[in-house]
This record gives structure tokens, C-alpha cells and sequence, in this order.
């Protein structure tokens, strides 16, 4: 009946690279409150560990749980419950929600920038309706989701990592700035980068898999691998396994 659901197709031969043996990691592109698909992902990526000899398995989200899609309270809250009942989940920074962060600490050009990126359904999430949203001002907006916004929700958001380093693999939200060692890299960068990091030509330190650059279908190059697929818009939220040297896709059917 999966098979219904889902496309799974054999990753390109580059780019290279490989988890040490015994691990098993799956990186899950940017969900953008799309709860329905998040949930489907997850029970696919359920079925296909299962499938496989046991794994050392641990489930990276690369950013962008929030914003633009109907569900971004509730993609947090998911995501939350699983970090606190499966110690294989970690989870990345996106740049939705660093904005989002700085909105809640009370920087007003963040919040209007928020609402301006996809922020407004995450508001909407929270249980702001549209006519509360109208009649307010930035500063009682800002007022009213501190309101409902639940603590837990802010403290786990900002536990989010910026990097993390698996084998011949890097995962980060956005990218990497060609040329400073990982160890050095800006958050900034981590989180934001675009043009200098696609249009690289080049080995890097590692291989990156990253989301936040929209493609139809997952990116390869040589230095790096791109799992966002518009999830919000386009139905399918994608997700690549790594063992050894092997990589597959595992995505929900548009």
C-alpha cells in the first residue's frame, strides 16, 4: 500500500562519501509546517529501517519545521514528542526559525519580516485568528503570541543544532561558505547562504546535505546534496538514508 504513497529512487553515484559502518542516518528536508506529509515521511522511514538489518539509526531534520504551511505549532509539537520518547531524532536551525526566535525576544523588524517569509500561517498555527491579526499593531502581535506560544516550544527550538558531522558527511540547513573550514563557519552562513555555496564548483571539506534552495527533485553535485523539494507547495517532502556508501530517496507522492 506504500508504494501508493511514495517515490523511492537510487541516489546519483556522486557525490561520494559514506557513514562509518554500523550507522544508519536518514535527513529530512524542510517540512514547513506541512504536518500531514511530516507524519506519512515518518511512517515510510519506519517501514524502510525496518526493512534493513539494525542500524546505529538517528533521524536529522535539516531546518524550517515553521512557516508557509498550515501546521507549524503542530510540526513543533510533533517534533518536540519525538525528541523527548526517541533519542535518534536531532534537529538543525533553519532560518524561519531564527526570525522566528528573534520575533518572540522582542525584535519588531524581525516580527515584520516573519509575517513577510511565511510567518503569518505560523501565526495562524498558534491560534491568532485573522481578524485579531488585522486589528493589531506589531507590538500587540507580538503581545499576543508570546501568549500562546508555549515556552517548551522556544526552549526546543533554540536547542537546535547549527552542524552536525557524520562520517564524509556534513548537514546544515542552508549550505556552507566555500573556502573556511566547517569548524569555522558563521551561523549566518549555516543558515542563510545561497549563491556562493550552490554555484561552488569544487570538493569541500566534507559533503553537505542541506535543505532551504527549492529544486523539483533532489540536487547532486559533488560537494553537496539538496533535500528541499517545496514540501509546502508541492506535496512532497523528501528524505535521503545513508549506510556505508549507499544512499536512497524516500519521498511523499505530490
Amino acid at each position: 500500500m506504500l508504494s501508493r504513497f511514495f517515490a523511492r529512487s537510487s541516489a546519483a553515484r556522486k557525490p561520494t562519501g559514506a557513514v562509518p559502518p554500523g550507522q544508519r542516518i536518514y535527513a529530512i528536508g524542510d517540512i514547513h509546517g506541512r504536518l500531514d506529509l511530516l507524519d506519512t515521511l515518518l511512517e515510510t522511514i519506519e517501514a524502510d529501517a525496518a526493512a534493513r538489518p539494525d542500524a546505529d539509526t538517528q533521524i536529522i531534520f535539516l531546518g524550517d519545521l515553521i512557516d508557509r504551511g498550515p501546521n507549524s505549532a503542530q510540526v513543533v509539537e510533533r517534533a518536540l514528542h519525538l525528541s523527548k520518547t526517541d533519542g535518534s531524532f536531532r534537529f538543525l536551525l533553519g532560518n524561519h526559525e531564527e526570525v522566528f526566535l528573534k520575533a518572540l525576544n522582542g525584535d519588531l523588524k524581525a516580527l515584520a519580516f516573519f509575517t513577510r517569509i511565511g510567518g503569518r500561517e505560523t501565526i495562524s498555527s498558534y491560534g491568532i485568528t485573522d481578524d485579531a491579526y488585522r486589528a493589531c499593531e506589531y507590538p500587540e502581535l507580538l503581545d499576543m503570541l508570546r501568549e500562546r506560544v508555549p515556552s517548551e516550544h522556544i526552549s526546543f527550538l533554540e536547542a537546535f543544532e547549527d552542524l552536525i558531522t557524520i562520517g564524509d558527511y556534513a548537514f546544515v540547513h542552508a549550505g556552507v561558505r566555500p573556502g573556511e573550514p566547517l569548524a569555522r563557519q558563521r551561523t549566518s552562513d549555516l543558515r542563510w547562504i545561497r549563491e556562493e555555496f550552490l554555484e561552488h564548483r569544487g570538493a569541500l571539506e566534507k559533503v553537505i546535505v542541506h535543505g532551504h534552495t527549492i529544486r523539483e527533485d533532489v540536487e547532486f553535485r559533488e560537494h553537496r546534496i539538496g533535500l528541499d523539494t517545496g514540501a509546502y507547495d508541492s506535496g512532497k517532502l523528501t528524505a535521503m538514508g545513508f549506510e556505508g556508501g549507499e544512499r536512497w530517496i524516500l519521498n511523499t507522492a505530490a
